[in-house]
């Protein structure tokens, strides 16, 4: 089966420790498959080592070819990053769109590439040329160039949060599950019995408003079997103290 997984070829780098920091980058979010065209400072890297921190194997199993063309022959999508305006037409993506479309070809079985260019200038209108899209970032237009590593490290979150499914926000729960509504309804009529007791519910035609307000907000506590347990023991606590008094 074909690795759905992109390659990230870096063009023409110039400086090892941006090299290694994409690989630390590329690792973090399960990516493995650097490619890197004619470097500066020549191959093997010793400061793209240095900055690798770990993630060493890929700069031991990075593809090094001379030219872009060598570096995306076998792939059949390839997107470029650039954040400059440039006279070529082609689609534009914004990262996260790019790696979604990346992964639903990946899972067809196709080859995807992402070219990132020199820290200096970024990439050139020939390497862009190769590419079938763009990916822009929505930088500050004042100030858009990001470093080498930076964009690994964007393009490989957008990646890694397209192939998981990851979502905005989850709750984790912590050894317990959902109140259902049988134990909220308990909770509910435990505080209603010991406030009406305590004459909370205060001038008695009031009280059926008084006690709607109360359940509504115990339905909209989004509360755990845990939560509810901790909320009967507290009034319950607070009884025994009222008695003891």
């Amino acid at each position: 089966m074909t690795d759905p997984r992109p390659a990230f070829v870096l063009v023409r780098p110039q400086m090892g420790e941006n090299i290694g920091a994409a690989a630390r980058a590329m690792l973090n979010f399960g990516l493995e498959h650097m490619r890197v065209t004619a470097p500066r400072d020549g191959w093997p890297n010793e400061r793209a080592v240095a900055l690798a921190s770990g993630a060493g194997r890929l700069l031991d199993d990075a593809m090094v070819v001379d030219t872009t063309e060598a570096a995306v022959a076998d792939c059949t999508f390839v997107f470029a990053t650039t954040a400059r305006d440039r006279d070529l037409t082609k689609p534009v993506y914004t990262p996260e769109a790019a790696m979604a479309e990346a992964r639903t070809r990946g899972a067809r079985g196709e080859k995807v590439a992402v070219l990132f260019g020199p820290e200096r200038a970024g990439l050139e209108n020939d390497d862009i040329a190769r590419a079938n899209a763009i990916v822009s970032v929505p930088t500050n237009p004042d100030f858009a160039s990001l470093n080498l590593a930076q964009c690994v490290l964007l393009m490989g979150y957008e990646w890694r949060r397209a192939a998981t499914g990851a979502t905005g926000m989850e709750v984790e729960l912590a050894g317990t599950d959902w109140a259902n509504h049988a134990e909220t309804e308990a909770l509910v009529t435990h505080y209603e019995e010991r406030l009406e007791q305590a004459g909370f519910f205060f001038p008695e035609a009031k009280a059926p408003a008084m006690k709607r307000t109360l359940r509504n907000l115990w339905s909209r506590m989004p509360m755990t079997r845990a939560d509810v347990q901790v909320f009967h023991g507290i009034m319950r606590q607070m009884v025994r103290w009222k008695e003891r008094g």
